[in-house]
């Protein structure tokens, strides 16, 4: 039995829901699966619904195989990230989608489990990979022993938002020099350096997700993924996605506008040379917030941004 400590709880369900519209039956994905929160809700809307169920993590294909077992009939579990989902579902013949779900969030039991090394708490080791051990990537004490200067300011600019990026990146490498950075205390120190003080627990926050967001390329693999996804949605199908900061809801809020408009051409083209029509349309003009009683009862829904787009294209 998997430890129920991966059951964390659902983000936005009831809008999930709407927006997805399982009722009408039929095949779905859910690209980060997680503890099977979604899946459960997603499968319970009737008997007549399938579910493709990913995940990076074997921990959570694991605890989501665990939680849905009276629906072991109607899913199917693939450890795999989302990016490669359209050739997942080719394989595996799950084309022509009703829906699909990504939630972008970190788990609560990656986040809690020292191990994992997602957290800034001291004495965790500088991990985050979001698959653990088999995540196919460098963990994030490789990137900062080894990344340029540049490329660690880059990072810390461009994911973190970081405005003393320069600083900590220079730190960064001063400090490699003297010993390897393998927990998050060297990383805290040299931010503390770069600030000139101890850093508040959002600074530390930005940091770190900068470092995670790069460990797993998580902005490229959101937008190979939902290129991916949008070409398996069959007419009337829906994509809805949960995003936890601004970086990740940009991409999806501009990728969904540009598949709702009828000329992507750059401006000054003579004439439209792009396909010429919408691809879909947009369901959600603003990025739908959490309410304040589920943000009381799950303080780490309070930053989620839900936006959904439907497939109108024959």
């Amino acid at each position: 039995m998997v430890e129920t400590a991966y059951e964390h709880e659902a983000v936005m369900p009831t809008e999930v829901l709407e927006y997805l519209a399982p009722e009408r039956g039929g095949c779905f994905l859910d690209g980060t699966v997680g503890g099977g929160g979604h899946a459960a809700r997603i499968l319970e809307s009737g008997s007549e619904v399938r579910l493709l169920a990913l995940d990076v993590d074997q921990e959570a294909i694991a605890a989501a195989r665990d939680r849905l077992t009276e629906y072991a009939d109607r899913v199917e579990l693939v450890q795999a990230n989302f990016r490669d989902a359209d050739a997942v579902c080719k394989r595996a013949g799950w084309e022509g989608l009703k829906g699909a779900l990504l939630d972008l969030g970190v788990s609560s039991r990656q986040i809690d489990e020292r191990a994992r090394g997602f957290s800034f708490r001291l004495g965790t080791p500088l991990k985050m990979r979001m698959g653990g051990t088999t995540g196919g990537r460098e963990p994030a004490a490789d990137l900062l022993n080894t990344a340029s200067e540049h490329e660690l300011g880059r990072v810390f600019r461009e994911y973190g938002e970081e405005r003393r990026w320069k600083a900590l990146a220079r730190e960064v490498v001063r400090k490699r020099r003297e010993r390897p950075l393998t927990l998050s205390d060297h990383l805290i120190e040299a931010l503390g350096v770069a600030y000139g003080r101890a850093p508040s627990a959002k600074q530390a926050a930005r940091v770190f997700q900068a470092v995670r967001i790069a460990v797993n390329d998580e902005l490229r693999a959101l937008e190979q993924g939902l290129g991916g996804i949008r070409d398996l949605l069959m007419t009337g199908g829906r994509l809805v996605v949960i995003s936890y900061h601004s970086l990740e809801d940009r991409i999806v809020k501009h990728t969904f506008r540009a598949w709702s408009q009828t000329c992507v051409c750059p401006p000054g083209l003579p004439e439209c040379r792009c396909r010429g029509q919408a691809i879909g349309r947009v369901l959600t003009r603003k990025p739908l917030r959490p309410a304040a009683s589920e943000v009381q009862s799950n303080a780490r829904a309070r930053s989620a941004r839900l936006r959904a787009w439907e497939r109108t294209e024959e």
